[in-house]
C-alpha cells in the first residue's frame, strides 16, 4: 500500500495537560529529505514515531494516503538500533522473511544491499561486535532491504565520530536518490544543511517554520528558530535580530 501523503492533523501528544506536541498539523508529500529541529524536548522524536505509527495521538489523526493503518512501506530507524545475537547476514535474513519474492531474490538482495553499505565482509561476524557507526550502516541496510517508499531516521549519526557520520550520510544520501522519501531528525545544524531538502522547526511543541533549507539558514522567519541557530553556531556566525 501506497504510503504518500501522510497527513498530520490536528495532532497532540500526549494526552496530559501540558502536551509534548500540540494541535499540530503538517502533510509529508513530494520526494527528498527532510529535517526536523528543535531544542531538546520540542516533540521531534514523538513526532516521528507518530508518523511511524508507532504511537497514537491523543488528539487529532494521522493517515497515510488517507489509511489510518500505517503500510508497511515504511520504516524507522533508531537512534540506537537493536540487532539479534547473530551474524550480520543473519539479522537481514530475518528482516527478509516478511518480503514478498523467491529467496533466490532475496538472497541477491541482501548481497547487494551489504556491498552498498560497505558490510559484506563482516557478513559472517556478530552484529553486536560492530562499531557505533557499521551498526547505524547495518540499520540502513536492514530498512534498505525492504525498498520503502518512505523512510524515518531518528538521530542517525548521534555520538559518532566524524568518519562514520560521513559513511552514513553518504548512505543517507544515496538512499535519497534511489527514490526513497526521507524524513530525519538531528541536532546537527551543519548536518541539516547538507542533507536536507527543506526544514520543519519545531518549538513549543508546535511546527514554527517549514521552509527550503537555505531559506531556513539564510533567513529564518521565527524568532525560537533564529535563537536555535544562534545558539548553535560559532560566535563568529551571526544572523541578524
Amino acid at each position: 500500500m501506497a504510503v504518500l501523503p501522510v497527513d498530520v492533523q490536528g495532532v497532540s501528544w500526549p494526552s496530559e495537560a501540558q502536551p509534548v506536541l500540540r494541535n499540530l498539523t503538517w502533510r509529508i508529500a513530494g520526494d527528498g529529505i527532510t529535517a526536523i529541529l528543535g531544542e531538546n524536548g520540542a516533540g521531534k522524536s514523538s513526532l516521528l514515531r507518530l508518523v511511524a505509527g508507532l504511537i497514537r495521538p491523543a488528539v487529532g489523526t494521522v493517515t497515510w494516503r488517507g489509511a489510518t493503518t500505517p503500510p508497511a512501506a515504511i520504516r524507522w530507524v533508531a537512534q540506537q538500533p537493536q540487532f539479534l545475537r547473530a551474524s550480520v547476514a543473519t539479522n537481514l535474513w530475518f528482516a527478509a522473511l516478511p518480503l514478498p519474492g523467491r529467496w533466490s531474490a532475496k538472497r541477491k538482495r541482501i548481497s547487494a544491499v551489504l556491498e552498498r553499505v560497505g558490510l559484506a565482509e563482516r557478513a559472517n561476524e556478530p552484529a553486536l561486535r560492530l562499531s557505533g557507526g557499521e551498526r547505524q550502516r547495518l540499520a540502513l541496510a536492514r530498512a534498505w532491504l525492504a525498498q520503502p517508499e518512505l523512510l524515518l531516521l531518528d538521530e542517525p549519526t548521534a555520538n559518532l565520530d566524524p568518519g562514520a557520520t560521513a559513511a552514513v550520510e553518504r548512505l543517507i544520501q544515496e538512499m535519497r536518490s534511489s527514490g526513497i522519501r526521507i524524513v530525519m531528525t538531528t541536532h546537527h545544524l551543519a548536518q541539516a544543511a547538507r542533507l536536507s531538502d527543506e526544514v520543519v522547526f519545531l518549538a513549543d511543541g508546535e511546527i514554527s517554520e517549514q521552509t527550503p533549507t537555505r531559506q531556513f539558514f539564510a533567513a529564518p522567519k521565527s524568532v525560537a528558530a533564529r535563537r536555535f541557530i544562534r545558539s548553535e553556531t560559532p560566535w563568529w556566525f551571526r544572523l541578524p535580530e
